[in-house]
């Protein structure tokens, strides 16, 4: 088998077969096939994409070319969930105790942030001692104590995804829906859990900017899924605006908290319950969504969702008196009031910028390298469809480094728009795959 006959056949349209995939994803991850080569099968598969079959041998290859978590021996369905990332998405942080507080175990692995999206991993850091650095064994017994264990990916899991995503990025092949599916399900299969749900954000601040991406990506996920035995759901959530009204870790920290204590934002909520829902359904843990809805919203007013999450963060070693004590939590020196520059109603927050915007004050990574700042971010005081008036409070700038407040505050009240009217309304579940 020969890498040229590969191109040649991907550059004619031709459909691939397993073992020429296998051949590729293992040749390349190996080192003995040149970049320059693969850079030319990627360019043929973006203009000539994929077919399902195709997608799904991808995702297999690349399964294999590491390490797979075996989870056999944690009692029940494991159910994982996975975001496409979003600003302000603290979802895992009081969705993943929610649902283990109904025995459904939540074994998941999380990356760090990286860009304009804060990363799981970093958030839970902001909780004094706590560790995402497990052995297996430990991963295993806590999610069988527990119920719930979130830690940080295994250096040797899909290391094909790693180097193709690298070459990806910088020879402008990254917007291929197989190849964006096949290497998230990869990650999703190798982690070892028995159904997945999706949450494909969609909207400015998301990676697919329209509807129809979303529906097109979350299908093809979910049909790699299905089709490799794991049962798959994915929900399309607005990423149009930030999630909730907190960006930064600490801060995103304490608003997923309230939501376990009944007092979160009404978009957190009701995206929490969505996809909580549908890993009780794919746990078979309830028959339907509505009764999935109901049983979770009963674990936060009981406070059985709270008392997991404390249970989880003593488990990992962190400070959970944080929970009952949120001025625990790290702190910016500085948080100055970004005020409206006139009357009308917010129209549009645009996601992205606050989330640059958040990564400039220290919330975000810009590199690998970069250093995160716990305590900083940005907290909203209204959002889309809020009317407002001129002097009003619209968000609160935290931040450690006075030199840059300024900056931030200009460029956030640039990327708050403030209209005569609300042109449209928009929906924060647009679809649901299965």
């Amino acid at each position: 088998m020969r890498m040229y006959d590969i191109i040649l056949k991907k550059r004619k349209g031709i459909e691939l077969t397993k073992e020429e995939i296998e051949y590729f994803v293992n040749g390349y991850t190996n080192g003995e096939i040149p970049d320059y080569q693969a850079s030319a099968l990627l360019m043929a598969i973006f203009f000539n994409k994929m077919s399902k079959e195709e997608t799904k041998n991808l995702t297999m290859a690349m399964v294999n070319s590491g390490d797979k978590i075996d989870l056999s021996s944690i009692k029940g369905i494991k159910v994982d969930k996975h975001s496409t990332g979003g600003v302000g998405d603290k979802t895992s942080i009081c969705l993943t105790p929610l649902v283990a507080s109904l025995g459904v175990p939540v074994a998941k692995m999380s990356g760090r942030g990286l860009g304009h999206t804060g990363g799981t991993i970093d958030k839970l850091e902001s909780f004094k001692g706590f560790s995402v650095e497990l052995t297996e064994e430990e991963f295993i017994k806590n999610s069988n104590e527990v119920g719930v264990c979130i830690v940080g990916q295994s250096a040797n899991l899909v290391p094909a995804d790693k180097k193709l995503y690298a070459l990806r990025d910088v020879t402008a092949t990254v917007e291929n829906v197989s190849l964006i599916a096949s290497s998230i399900m990869s990650k999703k299969i190798a982690s070892g859990a028995d159904a997945i749900v999706l949450d494909v954000k969609v909207g400015e601040g998301a990676f697919m900017k329209t509807p129809e991406a979303a529906k097109e990506l979350a299908r093809e996920m979910v049909d790699i899924g299905n089709s490799l035995g794991r049962k798959t759901i994915a929900v399309i959530s607005d990423m149009d605006q930030p999630l909730g009204y907190a960006v930064g870790n600490a801060l995103e920290v304490k608003e997923a908290i309230e939501l376990l204590k009944g007092n979160g934002p009404k978009d957190l909520l009701e995206l929490t319950l969505t996809l909580g829902s549908n890993m009780l359904v794919c746990a078979n843990k309830v028959s339907s969504f509505e009764e999935g809805k109901a049983l979770l919203e009963e674990n936060i007013k009981n406070g059985k969702g709270l008392a997991k999450l404390k249970e989880f963060v003593m488990a990992q070693g962190g400070d959970a008196s944080y929970i009952d004590d949120l001025d625990k939590f790290p702190k910016a020196k500085h948080i100055v009031e970004v005020r409206a520059l006139k009357d009308g109603v917010i129209s549009k927050i645009h996601a992205e910028q606050v989330g640059i915007i958040a990564m400039k004050i220290g919330a975000g990574r810009e590199t690998k390298e970069s250093n995160i700042d716990l305590a900083v971010g940005i907290v909203f005081n209204k959002k889309r469809g809020d009317k407002v008036k001129k002097g009003d409070v619209l968000a609160y700038i935290h931040s450690n480094d006075e030199n840059n407040i300024e900056e931030a505050k200009n460029e956030l009240l640039n990327n708050i728009i403030i209209s005569d009217s609300l042109e449209k309304e928009t929906p924060l579940i647009y679809d649901i795959v299965k």
